[in-house]
């Protein structure tokens, strides 16, 4: 079903106002949750919804934080978020790393003690109006296992940039650095459906189709999923993720992620503070002419666009599937999935919201 853009902004306001948010980060979170829906992405939108409410719930995000600076040095920083939900988090940090782009030519920073950031690609795509490449990282639940591994070790741990181009739609890769990210398992799920590919294992280390054994001892594959299909390649990108996110900016790692599905519980002891973000910008014209940059890119997009096809295939660049999901939720209105629609609507009237979505 598709629903009307403003009365789901509406009423994503009115839910996170009533959590506790300000009318600034309730505008945030519900833009981040938004986005994703209007660019197809049903597993980061206002699915989660029903998570970050839960976590409220439990005390595990705090809904008026003051985020601080602990450390800068030239285009580099580390914040603290002090228990903030990661869509607001985040998307603060990529506005100083933008702002730190703008001053030195590339803007990094690394964000402790955060909660779940939403789509990646949200906050890299903060840096495409300034002309600027966009990138950003996070570590997550542990529920994926390393190469030839079988329990929980690392997160889907997403990497996303974002590159501006001029009359041609940008090129944006969001990617999990596992075979899929856990919302497709968690949509096969809702959908009693099973799984399409090599996604999962067992808690013995067996491939499975059933999404539920994901909450019987099983784990995600990383990225290849086999030895065959070189799935240490996915491993060392989703380790490498985590070292920036978790190691570098002072968060947990590893196992010691503080889940956000329900049915993993955090571990008593762990060795930082949260969930761990790394967000960055560079600034292109430190390299080249941005318009000659922009033009090239392009030619690069139209060079890729033109190669030969697989019959009944379209090639398509990184982000454009998403473009066109968004520009047909902003025409038509924004799909949901009608039990996450029914989630919503429980939502709506527990906190007597006179949204009517």
């Amino acid at each position: 079903m598709r629903l009307e853009e403003h009365k789901l902004r509406t009423f994503g306001n009115q839910v996170f106002e009533h959590l506790g948010y300000s009318k600034e980060e309730a505008y945030i979170c519900t833009d981040v949750l938004l986005s994703s829906d209007k660019r197809g992405i049903k597993s980061h939108g206002f699915a989660r919804l029903p998570g970050y409410i839960r976590l409220l719930n439990e005390g595990r995000i705090n809904p008026s934080p003051k985020l601080s600076v602990l450390r800068e040095k030239g285009g580099t920083a580390t914040l603290d978020a002090d228990g903030s939900i990661g869509l607001v988090s985040a998307s603060k940090a990529m506005d100083l790393a933008i702002a730190k782009c703008h001053k030195h030519g590339s803007g990094w920073v690394a964000i402790q003690n955060s909660n779940h950031f939403g789509i990646a690609a949200y906050h890299a795509m903060k840096a495409l109006p300034e002309n600027m490449i966009g990138f950003a990282l996070t570590n997550a639940s542990p529920l994926v296992s390393i190469a030839n591994g079988s329990d929980r070790v690392l997160g889907t741990n997403p990497i996303c940039v974002a590159v501006p181009s001029n009359k041609e739609i940008p090129f944006v890769l969001d990617m999990a650095t596992s075979a899929v990210s856990n919302g497709k398992v968690e949509i096969a799920k809702r959908a009693e459906e099973n799984l399409q590919g090599d996604w999962v294992q067992n808690s013995q280390g067996e491939i499975s189709k059933s999404p539920l054994d994901m909450e019987k001892g099983g784990s995600l594959l990383p990225l290849g999923s086999s030895i065959e299909n070189s799935h240490y390649k996915g491993y060392g990108l989703g380790a490498w993720v985590d070292i920036f996110c978790g190691v570098l900016s002072g968060a947990n790692y590893g196992k010691f992620v503080p889940p956000f599905v329900s049915y993993l519980a955090p571990l008593a002891s762990m060795p930082g503070k949260g969930i761990g973000h790394f967000v960055g910008a560079w600034d292109i014209s430190g390299f080249r002419d941005i318009s000659e940059f922009k033009n090239e890119m392009d030619d690069w997009i139209k060079h890729i666009k033109s190669s030969q096809a697989i019959a009944g295939k379209e090639i398509l660049i990184p982000g454009e599937k998403e473009h066109y999901s968004q520009l047909k939720s902003e025409k038509e209105g924004v799909f949901l999935e009608p039990k996450v629609y029914e989630k919503l609507k429980d939502i709506e009237s527990q906190y007597q919201l006179n949204t009517r979505i």
